[in-house]
């Protein structure tokens, strides 16, 4: 019997149509779905995180953080998920390429778990952006606090979730497994709505 091809589908892709929604005649918030992203788990084993740090390095120009932060190097980035872990992406990756790539250059020293189409990510920006995440995420956002290169693993709206922010726009990308995508995302357009939404496409 032949295979059949299997292509990668999103999960927003029936909401996440660009459109603009104003309140109050302003703009302060855009959404996107980030089409494109390859995401990886990485759990560095028992001894290895030293030269797990090495290797990483040395191969993408990264400090892994050891703590909630966000790094990156080029289209690649590493985002802290707590002791010993962290979810890997890649901007620019061919569809699960990245897997094989990386699990190829950490052999030894972590276990590497393809995550691209078990997760959706969003990106939330603008000059309200963190005003309409302040409704339902459970961290502070204020900018003395949570900053540029900051990381959480929290919850949206009591949709578990792992942000960070890339920018002082401020910009925001909300990692979330695809199932909890259209409730996060239908929550989020709400959120934002009374301070103007714009839906973007990535």
């Amino acid at each position: 019997m032949p295979e059949l091809p299997l292509t990668p589908a999103s999960s927003l892709g029936f909401l996440a149509l660009p459109s603009a929604h104003a309140g109050n005649g302003e703009n302060g918030v855009t959404v996107a779905e980030r089409t494109g992203m390859s995401l990886c788990n990485v759990l560095a084993r028992k001894g290895a995180q030293a030269r797990l740090t090495d290797r990483v390095r040395q191969a993408h120009g990264i400090e892994l953080p050891r703590e909630p932060r966000y790094t990156s190097a080029g289209s690649v980035g590493f985002v802290w998920a707590g002791p010993s872990q962290w979810l890997a992406f890649d901007r620019s990756a061919v569809p699960h390429s990245f897997e094989p790539r990386l699990r190829a250059t950490l052999a030894g020293m972590a276990s590497v778990m393809d995550q691209s189409d078990g997760r959706t990510v969003v990106r939330v920006r603008g000059p309200r952006a963190r005003d309409a995440l302040a409704k339902g995420v459970l961290i502070d956002l204020h900018p003395s606090v949570f900053q540029p290169g900051h990381a959480a693993v929290t919850t949206v709206a009591h949709i578990g979730v792992h942000m960070w922010q890339l920018d002082a726009a401020p910009t925001y990308e909300l990692a979330m497994f695809r199932s909890f995508a259209v409730s996060f995302w239908e929550w989020l357009v709400d959120a934002a709505a009374e301070f103007g939404v714009s839906v973007q496409q990535s």
